[in-house]
């Protein structure tokens, strides 16, 4: 018997890179746009420009509901999940894996697919969409990260066999939260100073270390122990003329995601007692645009 097709729900710059390294291993997927882009990847595929995973065009299928019984990979930004909650609901998913941002949707994904495996995974990339069919990697890797739950699943075996990079273990919340202790003060830093990592995080060294403090402390209170070093260390590590995808929006004045990277911070914060002045005057900065 025949694996369900893969549904990428959000074929953008990870989605859609995803998306065209799983067909390009042999694996069936469509992928979920609106009809206008829906229109643009069946005519023309997806273009991926890319030094570590090589150029290629792939011709998926590209549909503007989810099929019934798919198995999805959910890779839109984090505020477009009430616009495909009713989608999901309809298909009655096999498997849900969320590359969502934040620790907070969860919740919302289980009460739109019960019975189907959830998992919350993560992705490390820096990709970014050209146009609606043309995507650029431009990191050295594509980092995905899978609860334990979900080891044996048919998402995660396709990954693997599609020569992603898949690392499993921990809990659904320590996978959300194991990328949003590092995402969160990147996004932020890169926003508020309009810079890459590199020059971002070397701009104001006081603060950079007073806001990974309290993303640590966050962290470790909710649950998830992190140390703020090793966190400065990670970060150091990334190519310096790395930018995020918040700075890419607010730049653009789009729709972003600062609510669920900072303000999900914001919101832990509160619920534990902590102070987090730094995270509080960034959140404000960055809000005021």
């Amino acid at each position: 018997m025949s694996e369900p097709v893969i549904a990428i729900v959000g074929a953008g710059a990870v989605g859609g890179l995803i998306g065209a390294l799983l067909h390009r291993a042999g694996h069936e997927v469509v992928a979920v746009a609106r009809p206008e882009t829906a229109r643009a990847i069946a005519a023309h595929g997806l273009t991926i420009h890319s030094r570590h995973f090589d150029d290629g065009v792939e011709m998926l299928t590209a549909v503007t509901e989810i099929p019934v019984g798919a198995n999805v990979i959910l890779a839109t930004k984090a505020f477009a999940l009430p616009a495909v909650s009713g989608s999901l609901a309809r298909a009655q998913p096999g498997e849900v894996f969320s590359l969502l941002n934040g620790i907070e949707h969860l919740e919302s994904l289980h009460g739109n697919v019960p019975g189907s495996l959830v998992a919350g995974a993560s992705v490390a990339v820096e990709s970014t969409r050209l146009s609606p069919t043309e995507i650029d990697h431009r990191s050295p890797f594509l980092r995905l990260t899978v609860p334990g739950h979900a080891a044996d699943s048919a998402i995660t075996a396709a990954w693997r066999e599609a020569g992603l990079d898949v690392t499993v273990g921990g809990t659904d919340e320590e996978v959300l939260w194991a990328k949003l202790r590092f995402l969160a003060p990147m996004a932020l830093l890169t926003s508020h100073w309009r810079l890459p990592i590199g020059a971002a995080l070397e701009r104001d060294a006081a603060l950079t270390a007073a806001l990974l403090a309290e993303v640590a402390q966050v962290a470790s209170v909710d649950g998830v122990p992190t140390d703020a070093a090793q966190l400065a260390g990670s970060l150091a590590g990334l190519p310096p003329a790395m930018r995020s995808s918040l700075q890419n929006d607010l730049d653009t004045g789009g729709p972003n995601e600062l609510d669920a990277i900072g303000g999900a911070l914001l919101r832990r914060a509160r619920r534990h007692g902590i102070p987090a002045p730094r995270l509080h005057q960034l959140m404000a900065d960055l809000g005021a645009r």
